[in-house]
């Protein structure tokens, strides 16, 4: 997965006079995922343009919690920070937080979680303004819904009000967070438009890439039950099955393959640099997410970008990104035929127009660029009077 945008030049330090932006998110480098993309590329960009820049993020991984990172780093000019945790990775307790936001101008919290109750209801002691963005809530799985949606209505209402600003990155969370938060406001998250760019096969092939940590909600189970049926239609068909362990391991994935008679048509390749994923996209034609929830659809993004053909699971993230962009192809993938003849019609559409197809799916990428986005959280710090002289 993605964390800097295609120019990685390092950046120039800032003056200490400079603002500090601290982000204050539960994982970051060297973790790979749509989270930890949106906070590094944020970052950088915000370097770009005259601030200064802090993540302070717990000193493991969630796949490898006994694994302790390195308590400080520079990476591209960010300062990372990492602190102690304990408890459920669903709720990471990590009261060190505190200690690394006394020189803040303004925290940048990322995502509804203990961060975001724990500074919200110790503002008194830190005393500094703040910004959240939500990255889809809590609300990845149906577990527990109503649980869920009496903590969301109680403990995140009062917990909102202690911020400046929520942020949306999609329509589907603005939907949900303007019945708390009524003033949300919408910045739909960028991608790395330059990783992965114009990099998918010339040739219509029945190939097909999907990327994203082995997490229950991926729905990797769903995609698997399409690939048994195109193989019965086709044995050319292949799926490579690209990511990062999470809820589910190699192992699960693999018995998941097995238990199919997929061996020899699924490839799994677990953390693979870009480089490695670059390679893998430019031998296929299409990309494919039976996920059931998605906070904004980051990875499909990063699909368009390459030139592959996405077929995606009609969630309502998915939907918002279709409804936007006719070239993004939707389907039911807990119904396996259904699914399959999805992926098969999106192949031979491309395969009959492959020029104007791929055409469509990069100039639907182009608006996401990361340089967009950041601009419009430089115009949210500066409403909020915490401004930088340019240094771009």
């Amino acid at each position: 997965m993605a964390i800097i945008e295609a120019d990685r030049v390092r950046e120039n330090p800032q003056p200490e006079t400079a603002p500090l932006i601290v982000h204050v998110v539960r994982q970051f480098l060297p973790n790979r995922g749509g989270l930890e993309d949106v906070v590094a590329n944020l970052g950088r960009q915000t370097l770009r343009r005259g601030y200064r820049v802090r993540v302070v993020t717990l000193d493991s991984l969630f796949t490898a919690p006994e694994k302790k990172l390195p308590p400080c780093e520079d990476i591209d000019g960010i300062e990372v920070v990492r602190i102690p945790w304990s408890g459920s990775s669903r709720y990471p307790l990590a009261p060190q937080v505190f200690r690394h936001l006394a020189d803040a101008d303004l925290l940048h919290v990322h995502a509804i979680d203990f961060f975001f109750d724990a500074l919200a209801w110790g503002r008194l002691l830190h005393g500094k303004p703040m910004i959240v963005t939500t990255h889809g809530g809590f609300f990845h799985t149906r577990k527990y819904a109503a649980i869920k949606k009496i903590w969301f209505r109680t403990l995140t209402r009062a917990s909102a009000m202690a911020y400046r600003r929520v942020v949306c990155c999609s329509a589907s969370d603005l939907k949900q967070f303007s019945e708390i938060v009524p003033d949300s406001l919408l910045i739909e998250n960028g991608a790395d438009i330059g990783k992965f760019a114009d990099t998918a096969s010339r040739r219509a092939r029945r190939r097909i890439v999907t990327i994203g940590r082995f997490s229950v909600n991926k729905r990797l189970d769903h995609l698997l039950d399409a690939m048994a049926v195109l193989k019965a239609r086709d044995p050319e068909w292949h799926l490579d099955i690209v990511g990062a362990e999470s809820d589910l391991n190699r192992r699960d994935v693999e018995s998941e393959i097995e238990n199919r008679n997929l061996t020899g048509r699924v490839t799994l390749h677990v953390s693979p640099d870009n480089d490695t994923i670059r390679r893998i996209i430019t031998e296929a034609s299409l990309f494919a997410s039976a996920s059931e929830y998605e906070g904004f659809g980051l990875v499909a993004l990063e699909a368009l970008s390459a030139g592959l053909q996405p077929v995606l699971n009609a969630n309502d993230a998915f939907a918002t990104l279709a409804a936007r962009h006719p070239a993004i192809k939707l389907t039911d993938f807990t119904n396996p035929e259904i699914a399959a003849t999805a992926i098969v019609s999106a192949y031979e559409a491309l395969s009959g127009e492959p020029d104007i197809v791929r055409a469509r799916l990069l100039d639907a990428a182009r608006g996401y660029s990361w340089d967009i986005v950041a601009g419009r959280y430089i115009d949210l710090y500066r409403s909020l009077n915490i401004g930088a002289a340019e240094s771009l």
